[in-house]
């Protein structure tokens, strides 16, 4: 007797606060991304509560395309608890992440989803797989990524190690994460998930990182502080395992 598997289904999950300068761009991108594809997709949107009119903006998608959908979490901060609010609203296969601010092009989703399908229990969009891949920074902002990179060394496993762990642009296979306690603070959630993740296999896609589009960082001394606290956390799993963290 054969056995056919069911058809995967891709989610991509997109954090907002106060980015509806951005929407509209940002979805019609995504949406002619993934339209070159035959796979089976949708797109929610998990807002923080933004007060700059990004529910309307948004709404205007959904009420023309089911596909896509809107999450508002109200008294509620950080993209890791939204990406985790997001992936715990879909029975997609596939799940992926991706900033608002259109510093990820939505461009390189066919291939992060073309890495998975050759095998990869997850694909990253890598600043690190290609030199020059990030000329807008300043000397400053390079060092301490690079610096917040090396401290990751240690954490990673051997076989599945990764130029880019802290990057917020990945597709990852549901089963791979399945029953993982993600912690819902902070913004490196791919870390976490490369940590405690069932991955085995891990491929890196190459993209350009652009300026933002529109609107302002969320980058701050709590989202610094809130990855040391991580790195803790992870570090005590690493060597202890799973329990009280």
């Amino acid at each position: 007797m054969t056995t056919v598997s069911a058809p995967e289904k891709f989610a991509l999950v997109i954090p907002t606060l106060n980015e509806a300068a951005n929407i509209p761009t940002l979805i019609d991108r995504v949406q002619t991304a993934l339209a070159r594809g035959d796979m089976d997709c949708e797109i929610l949107i998990v807002d923080d509560d933004s007060q700059d009119g990004t529910a309307e903006v948004v709404d205007a998608y959904v009420r023309r395309d089911p596909r896509v959908r809107f999450f508002v979490r109200r008294g509620q901060r950080g993209l890791a608890g939204a990406v985790i609010h997001g992936w715990a609203h879909t029975d997609a296969t596939l799940l992926g992440v991706m900033d608002a601010d259109l510093q990820h092009p939505p461009e390189t989703l066919p291939d992060l989803l073309a890495g998975i399908r050759d095998g990869n229990d997850i694909a990253i969009a890598s600043r690190y797989a290609n030199k020059n891949s990030i000329s807008n920074w300043n000397a400053i902002r390079h060092l301490i990524s690079r610096f917040s990179t090396w401290a990751t060394l240690p954490l990673q496993r051997p076989g599945i190690r990764v130029k880019d762990p802290l990057s917020g642009f990945f597709v990852v296979r549901r089963e791979c994460i399945e029953d993982v306690d993600l912690q819902p603070y902070g913004f490196k959630i791919l870390l976490e998930i490369l940590v405690k993740g069932r991955i085995q296999h891990a491929v890196e896609v190459p993209f350009r990182f652009s300026a933002r589009y529109a609107g302002k960082s969320k980058a701050d001394v709590r989202v610094a502080l809130e990855y040391f606290s991580l790195l803790g956390k992870l570090s005590r799993y690493a060597i202890f395992g799973p329990g009280p963290q």
